[in-house]
């Protein structure tokens, strides 16, 4: 694979922490056939108050260096003056531009409104309504909020393009988009951004629509054909939401951050889970590791080598096909512990491995 690629692990909390275990199991040297350097940073909470959130700076640094990073569910406190969450400090400090979250069809789990095929939110992951300056003035009945939010054509750039991208990769749609006719100025950026990236991508189908028509539309949607959303980020933030529960579950799912170099590649891509902590499932081994081994599965396919790529495959297939042959968590009304489903994933990523090997493949 010419030079070791390198993988910051970013430590997390409490059931977080114990799938993020799980995913790194999957992307052993003698499960995916080739090594992995991995730079350990530890982003739980006690650790963040600790260090003043000098460790997610650190670890942010090291990802621009490794171009990768794993990311475990991490909690983010409530309180004013604590340390936050290390998600806007991360976005920030590697400048990542778009998140990516597909949900898709998991067997056995019965989707909403028919939906088969996978559907990717491509969503700013700076500006809007996030970091806006908000204030309020008057009293009483009389109180008005006022709150001041900016995107930039870079970002909008970012996200029409990698999604024209995407849905080339994935032989999708590029499908909805920001409500321009109420804001044709400041969404009406991002429409602008879409309608030229279609130009660049004639053999790319593209049904721009308002959001709200996007959210009526998908409840209908035949199902058939994947979609790929460009969304601005509160946009972004509430349909991913939506577009993960339309299967049934978000175990199917992962996250993906990604910063840009000038020509709109991705330069640093740092790949999570779209749940939390689960707390309540701390220590009991029943949770879920579904959608960190997915994770995992999607990182090892921007590494663009042959057997990286080959690995990312096997990953994916043989967690979609342990579900399928009935080895299922609790959640997908299953008896497999934690453990016991990356076990069934680890066993079959191998022998898919060896078979392809042995044909060429």
């Amino acid at each position: 694979m010419g030079d070791k690629k390198s993988i910051v692990v970013l430590k997390g909390d409490q059931t977080g922490q114990e799938l993020l275990d799980e995913a790194l199991r999957v992307l052993a040297p003698e499960v995916i056939g080739f090594d992995i350097e991995f730079q350990s940073y530890d982003l739980s909470l006690e650790h963040r108050r600790a260090t003043n959130n000098e460790v997610v700076y650190e670890a942010a640094r090291a990802m621009k260096e490794a171009g990768y990073g794993l990311k475990a569910a991490t909690i983010t406190p409530e309180e004013k003056g604590d340390v936050g969450s290390p998600n806007a400090i991360l976005r920030k400090e590697i400048d990542g531009k778009v998140i990516i979250r597909t949900g898709r069809r998991i067997p056995g789990v019965h989707p909403v409104a028919g939906i088969f095929a996978p559907i990717s939110v491509i969503r700013m992951a700076v500006g809007d309504a996030y970091g806006a300056k908000e204030w309020r003035e008057g009293e009483g009945i009389n109180e008005v909020s006022y709150r001041t939010e900016s995107i930039d054509r870079k970002t909008c750039r970012a996200v029409a393009e990698y999604a024209f991208r995407h849905a080339k990769h994935t032989n999708g749609k590029v499908f909805g988009g920001p409500k321009y006719t109420v804001s044709p100025v400041y969404e009406g950026m991002l429409k602008e951004e879409m309608d030229e990236a279609s130009k660049r991508y004639p053999d790319v189908p593209y049904e721009p629509q308002l959001i709200d028509a996007t959210y009526a539309l998908l409840l209908s949607n035949p199902g058939d054909q994947p979609l790929v959303i460009p969304a601005l980020n509160r946009d972004g933030d509430c349909l991913s939401d939506l577009v993960l529960q339309l299967y049934g579950s978000i175990a199917g799912s992962e996250s993906i951050l990604i910063s840009f170099d000038e020509d709109f590649n991705p330069q640093v891509v740092m790949a999570e889970a779209p749940h939390g902590t689960a707390p309540s499932l701390f220590g009991k081994n029943v949770a879920n590791p579904m959608a960190m081994i997915l994770a995992s599965a999607s990182l090892l396919s921007h590494f663009h080598e042959t057997k990286a790529s080959s690995a990312s495959r096997a990953i994916y297939e043989a967690t979609i096909e342990a579900v399928r042959e009935g080895v299922r968590t609790a959640d997908l009304g299953g008896s497999a512990t934690t453990s016991e489903f990356t076990d069934e994933v680890i066993r079959k990523v191998q022998s898919k491995l060896d078979v392809w090997s042995s044909l060429q493949m």
